[in-house]
């Protein structure tokens, strides 16, 4: 089972300055927004070959995928949208289930015209890639799924009822009001304590990450990520229940100090051909940590 304190789901109108820390995408990447399922989506678009799409979770925005989109975009076209509600996509007051938000990521493939494409995702992406692999399996050709359980599969009935799994729960006006300008002190709480050192997610990261969830709207619609995760269980076992295990080739990483070789145990619940993956010297913050093992680990699979 993933280890209760790891496992927490960490997991422009106004552009964000760049900082130091946070890399950024090549110039030739072109940022779009793209209607898609109802909502607006900000997505981001380099490189050229067969597509991958990459999907980021709490606590990041598709910014996390930089380094990986750099190695990527010299035979893929990478596609990294920012999910529905969160950075700068725009903010919808409904639709935060995983399997609608699989929706709008197929949406975004429609508007690009990609039929098919490998994935790669971490976190809350995670949920969101479950969801689009199940109800899309012929337009997923691999899947790259890093450290973070699934609603509704494996242990997660354990993993919710942990004391330490409180901010599942963390929602409402009042607690919107606890954290509104208080936005960096609730995000480092997820980067200290599911880190392997604190000290990889630098003062630069930290400020561009607090500035994007101080956003409008930006923290109620991460707290309605959380909220969806009963209805993902659901989801979840209705699909695995009448769509039986995925077919593609899934890569399951579980970071050496987080999840560890758990990630695999989970997927082999939905997946018929899971191969595991150690990222080392790293906690749940694997792009922040350790992208350069991380990358290889993505890139190399790919290749396959």
């Amino acid at each position: 089972m993933f280890r209760p304190l790891v496992i927490v789901l960490g997991l422009l109108a106004m552009s964000v300055p760049a900082s130091a820390r946070v890399v950024a995408f090549p110039a030739s990447f072109k940022t779009q927004t793209i209607k898609t399922n109802g909502t607006s989506l900000h997505v981001r678009v380099g490189g050229k070959g067969p597509a991958v799409v990459l999907l980021h979770g709490f606590g990041d925005t598709g910014d996390m995928w930089a380094p990986a989109a750099i190695a990527l975009m010299k035979d893929h076209t990478v596609i990294v949208p920012d999910l529905r509600g969160m950075g700068l996509s725009a903010h919808p007051d409904s639709g935060y289930t995983k399997k609608n938000q699989a929706v709008d990521i197929a949406g975004v493939m429609d508007a690009l015209r990609v039929d098919k494409a490998d994935l790669v995702t971490h976190d809350i992406g995670n949920m969101v890639g479950y969801a689009l692999a199940a109800q899309y399996a012929k337009r997923i050709t691999k899947w790259v799924v890093i450290d973070a359980p699934l609603p509704g599969i494996g242990d997660w009935d354990k993993i919710k009822q942990s004391p330490l799994l409180w901010h599942f729960n963390f929602r409402g006006p009042d607690m919107e009001r606890l954290v509104a300008g208080r936005e960096r002190i609730y995000l480092d709480r997820f980067y200290n304590e599911l880190s392997a050192d604190p000290k990889k997610i630098d003062e630069a990261t930290r400020v561009h990450y607090a500035k994007l969830y101080a956003r409008p709207h930006a923290m109620h619609d991460a707290f309605e990520q959380f909220k969806a995760f009963d209805e993902d269980a659901i989801d979840n076992q209705a699909m695995l229940s009448t769509g039986g295990k995925l077919p593609m080739p899934v890569l399951a990483a579980g970071a050496e100090k987080s999840a560890g070789t758990t990630q695999a145990d989970v997927l082999r619940f939905v997946a018929s051909d899971v191969t595991g993956a150690i990222v080392p010297a790293s906690g749940h913050w694997i792009m922040e940590e350790n992208p350069d093992a991380t990358v290889r680990l993505i890139t190399d699979f790919l290749a396959k």
